[in-house]
């Protein structure tokens, strides 16, 4: 699901920023958590960059990601 908002977003000025703030605002504890698991199992590799950038964002958010 991130990689289909990142593709949404790729017109953004900072596309990064703003998936992050929609990742945090709008999806669950339990889907935020599912993300970054899913990333530290599997890396970034499979992430759009800009989906990869706000990854970064959300894991040095801490405990405002989740």
């Amino acid at each position: 699901m991130v990689n289909q908002i990142a593709r949404n977003l790729t017109h953004e000025s900072n596309p990064a920023d703003v998936i992050a703030r929609h990742v945090i605002t709008f999806w669950s504890p339990r889907m935020k958590t599912t993300f970054l698991d899913w990333v530290a199992a599997h890396g970034l590799a499979g992430l759009e960059p800009a989906a990869q950038a706000a990854h970064t964002l959300l894991a040095g958010a801490g405990a405002d990601a989740a």
